[in-house]
């Protein structure tokens, strides 16, 4: 790919230093994909202006209109505080005409609302985890056939904000007790779903029409006490200190029964389409001990710092991390918006 102009888009309070030197662990975890991002781009010889982002867009406007980026590179995870509106910032780049990486915001509409996308992809006879919504701001009325354990989660909110072990409940006061708690700290609505005990599996997929899929990742929960569901809670995915204590790891997935991975990526791909997804995607499965696979969630434009999952998986593949940033730089400025079939 060209030397390009590309105009990275990230939080405003994560807008990285341009070195390491003098940060604390904390503080580069904070902002290492924007870091790792940046850097990598600067090193390959591109022209690359950081842009921080909070509640307004008048300076992407600006910058769009006289730097003329050839690409912009979304690493936004939400706007103005809300997770949800970080695919109409998507939509204003694409009212803008201009190029960006990651997912459409179609895709990234359908995969955020965790309800919607297990409905449609329900009727595409993919395979997920029996559920169920209770609203925010309506007392649960909670149906005597329920089959415990259940998980509760958000149906919004993603990297595992309001997870925790006691996501995992066991009967009717501990899930009246989690609902409320996700309705008072994430204020959305309550997701609850059959939980499913097994391995836990990821899958990247790359493409906007002809889609390359990952080498199978797995997280290992490694001594987590027997009493502990085997969830990726808020702490085993992102607390150091709690990873290293319990042996908690990620890595390429070993000794998966015959045809899983098949499998994966085929269901991976369906899911992909389904969801009308674009760039980038992991999809997140649980494999039970009878080898039934079932989807647990979509996840558009996800971590891609260079330690991540997604892009170790696609190094495990053969993709350096430059090369996977180039990819996803080239999957952006092809994909074929509505606006490149009516500009002259």
């Amino acid at each position: 790919m060209r030397k390009t102009r590309a105009l990275v888009l990230v939080h405003s309070t994560l807008v990285p230093p341009d070195s390491l030197q003098g940060s604390t662990e904390k503080e580069i975890d904070e902002w290492r994909t924007e870091y790792d991002v940046i850097s990598h781009l600067k090193a390959q010889g591109h022209e690359v202006m950081p842009l921080g982002l909070s509640d307004s867009l008048s300076e992407l406007r600006r910058a769009i209109i006289d730097w003329k980026p050839h690409v912009v590179f979304n690493l936004l995870e939400e706007f103005d505080g809300i997770v949800t509106y970080d695919q109409h910032v998507v939509a204003f780049l694409e009212l803008m005409h201009q190029p960006y990486t990651g997912c459409n915001p179609r895709g990234m509409l359908l995969s955020r609302d965790k309800v919607l996308s297990k409905q449609l992809l329900s009727y595409h006879r993919v395979p997920t985890p029996q559920f169920m919504v209770f609203a925010r701001g309506k007392k649960p009325r909670i149906p005597k056939k329920l089959r415990f354990p259940l998980f509760v989660k958000s149906s919004t909110e993603d990297a595992s904000l309001g997870i925790a072990h006691a996501s995992v409940v066991a009967d009717e006061k501990q899930l009246s007790e989690r609902i409320a708690f996700i309705h008072e700290q994430t204020h959305s609505d309550a997701l609850v779903e059959e939980y499913i005990e097994g391995r836990e599996l990821y899958v990247g997929v790359m493409g906007n029409d002809r889609l390359k899929v990952l080498p199978v990742w797995e997280m290992t929960f490694g001594s987590l006490p027997e009493n502990l569901p085997a969830i990726a809670t808020r702490k085993v995915k992102w607390d150091r200190s709690y990873q290293q204590k319990y042996g908690i790891t990620t890595a390429a997935a070993e000794n998966l029964p015959d045809g899983t991975v098949a499998r994966l990526e085929q269901l991976s791909k369906r899911i992909f389409r389904a969801l009308h997804l674009t760039g980038y995607a992991r999809m997140d499965f649980r494999l039970r001990a009878d080898g039934e696979l079932f989807v647990l969630e979509a996840n558009a434009n996800p971590n891609i710092s260079a330690a991540e999952d997604f892009a170790q998986s696609a190094l495990t593949g053969g993709m350096s991390y430059n090369h996977l940033l180039q990819r996803i730089m080239q999957l952006g400025a092809n994909y074929p918006a509505a606006w490149r079939a009516v500009e002259p």
